[in-house]
């Protein structure tokens, strides 16, 4: 098991997110288990490019204080929606020959989605923690249909294995 931490940075964690309490109460615990029981834990940074306000060397594109990377950890940078569009990131994880993903983070609409798609097309069997993405209203859905619609109906049984939150802090326990 590995668990990727997607796209948590200061820009866009904030209260506004759907469920912003659960969120930030979930995600860290998450990492924490992982870490105690020597899953590795990746970070994946989203980058807009220069000028964008969300790139290389702005504040708002810096990994939230909430979640901050461990010396040692290892952190991919990305510039599409999909983490696996980091070659980089693709070939380490392909190297390790390890199977299943935890993954949680922003945006469940877009880099979330993506991401889970995209392990899900190169054979990875992905499990998403309950509470533990989240994203913004849009202009089509409120946050909290947006997240319920990803969570309860696009990934089960397709793409993903949703689990509740005591399910994956068991996973990461084994």
């Amino acid at each position: 098991m590995t668990l990727l931490v997607i796209d948590i940075q200061k820009g866009i964690t904030d209260e506004e997110l759907y469920g912003f309490e659960t969120f930030t109460d979930r995600v860290p615990k998450i990492i924490d288990a992982a870490r105690k029981n020597g899953v590795e834990v990746i970070y994946v940074q989203h980058d807009d490019g220069p000028g964008s306000g969300f790139s290389v060397g702005d504040e708002d594109f810096e990994i939230a204080d909430l979640v901050k990377p461990n010396e040692g950890e290892k952190i991919f940078v990305k510039t599409i929606n999909s983490c696996f569009g980091n070659k980089e990131l693709s070939d380490y994880l392909s190297g390790k020959g390890d199977k299943d993903l935890m993954i949680v983070g922003l945006q469940t609409n877009f880099c979330i989605d993506s991401s889970i798609r995209s392990a899900f097309e190169r054979g990875y069997k992905v499990f998403i923690p309950e509470g533990t993405n989240s994203t913004f209203d849009n202009d089509y859905m409120d946050a909290e249909t947006t997240v319920k619609y990803y969570n309860e109906m696009m990934w089960p049984e397709r793409f993903a294995e949703p689990v509740t939150f005591e399910e994956a802090l068991e996973m990461l326990n084994k």
